[in-house]
């Protein structure tokens, strides 16, 4: 049952509460709320993004940007994740949301959205295209990796590294430092469509230039995936889905940090109610800072063919989300967005902790709902910064932005992409902290943002 956020601090270190340690929070303090206090930005003169004072970026990649394997930089790009490399070197992977496109006549392959030497890079490299036929493919989902040199600014290497699947929309990191692409389609094999599709991938993190192997990880689920983020602890899974009426996923895989090994899918429910409608739209069920208590429920026939698995699951009694969708594990707790929840539609962030007992699995909390455009708009991506506080990134379909919130639900600017109306997406950071990474969906621009960041 649903208890009052008072009442469950009783019950645990401040420590363990939130996103961060109380020490980081006193730290960040003063200058979070300056940037609070002045929202504007800083106008770019080149007319990409406005950032705050004292703030830079460069482009480090860009649609049609020919690749170390002969390709071109392909276009959507959505979710992404940045890994220690060697020496002074980062590596980002990047997903490309891309569907059938179907190339019926050879002289349309120089229109291709990986360039005129696809044909060739495919004939030569077919086993590792997960739905290809006859040496093509109408797929062109899959991941790009970047090498990318942070003392020089430069990027050493650009090349496919996951190929033949659909709609890689986002996926998310694990702690073996592979990265899990998420097709967010079920689209089945049909005509020039070899395969089934609607599964996670596994891609290897590299700075050689080849494609990973493309196995689909079926145990996973067959469903419109979103992301997923893995409890470095319990080795457990948690996964989005698309949907209106989305539920949110937890796999726990036979061998711990092997997803290919198989495993346990199960779908959140919230203890003391049936199929709780957690849209907020019509009735406002869920209210902004009640702890409910959660318990798992095993999904069975999880490949799903009639693509009911939500349904299954919500007449075993599963909550459902509007359109569950950046996922992110931080400090013990699992955030996710849910990009359309809310009163207004305009957004929801809940936040997951497991925690083992008698009558429950957990608890869920509902930590922010968005009441105005200006305030929040349609959260996608998410992940959370080395000073705790959320990054989010916008698909509102106006000029998006990258949102900060902090411990106290206040949210600030971080950026706002004035080059065009496409969204914000996969926005992480280097592994020291000093780097914010971030997409421009359409066309494809990949951008390194520079500044004060360890004052935040």
């Amino acid at each position: 049952m649903a208890q009052s956020r008072k009442d469950f601090l009783k019950n645990i270190s401040i420590v363990t509460l939130g996103f961060t340690s109380f020490s980081k929070i006193i730290a960040s303090g003063s200058f979070i709320n300056k940037v609070i206090q002045n929202k504007s930005l800083i106008k770019d003169p080149k007319g990409i993004i406005d950032l705050p004072k004292g703030f830079t970026y460069n482009i480090i990649s860009k649609f049609e940007d020919e690749m170390d394997d002969g390709l071109s930089v392909p276009d959507a790009a959505d979710g992404m994740a940045c890994f220690k490399g060697k020496g002074n070197n980062i590596i980002l992977v990047r997903n490309h949301e891309l569907g059938h496109l179907p190339l019926l006549e050879n002289s349309l392959w120089e229109k291709s959205p990986f360039g005129s030497n696809q044909l060739k890079f495919m004939k030569k490299n077919k086993k590792k295209f997960y739905d290809i036929n006859d040496d093509k493919t109408e797929c062109f989902g899959g991941t790009t990796t970047i090498v990318y040199n942070v003392k020089n600014k430069r990027v050493e290497k650009q090349f496919l590294s996951l190929a033949g699947t659909l709609v890689n929309c986002s996926g998310g990191p694990t702690p073996w430092n592979t990265w899990v692409s998420c097709e967010e389609t079920v689209k089945k094999e049909k005509g020039k469509i070899t395969k089934d599709h609607g599964y996670n991938f596994e891609v290897n993190v590299s700075d050689k230039v080849k494609l990973s192997s493309p196995i689909p990880l079926k145990s996973m689920g067959r469903f419109r995936h979103e992301a997923i983020a893995v409890d470095p602890k319990k080795g457990f899974v948690y996964q989005t889905e698309d949907r209106e009426d989305g539920l949110f996923y937890r796999f726990i895989p036979k061998v711990k940090h092997n997803l290919k090994k198989g495993g346990k899918l199960q779908a959140l429910s919230i203890v003391g109610y049936r199929g709780l409608d957690c849209t907020n739209w019509k009735n406002h069920n869920i209210k902004i800072g009640e702890i409910h208590q959660v318990k798992w429920v095993n999904m069975k026939n999880v490949e799903s063919p009639k693509d009911d698995l939500r349904k299954r699951g919500r007449n075993k009694g599963c909550a459902f989300f509007a359109r569950g969708e950046g996922l992110w594990y931080a400090d013990d707790y699992v955030y996710f967005t849910s990009t359309t929840g809310g009163r207004q539609r305009l957004g929801q962030i809940w936040r997951y902790k497991h925690q083992e007992g008698k009558n429950s699995d957990g608890v869920l909390e509902l930590f922010f709902e968005s009441t105005s455009k200006d305030i929040l708009n349609l959260p996608d991506n998410i992940t959370v910064a080395p000073w705790g506080d959320l990054i989010l990134s916008e698909d509102g379909k106006g000029h998006d932005r990258i949102i900060g919130i902090n411990m106290k639900g206040e949210t600030y600017n971080i950026a706002k992409n004035v080059f065009n109306r496409s969204e914000f997406a996969g926005a992480c950071f280097s592994p020291d902290g000093k780097i914010l990474f971030v997409n421009i969906y359409r066309p494809t621009l990949t951008l390194a943002i520079r500044g004060p960041w360890h004052m935040l």
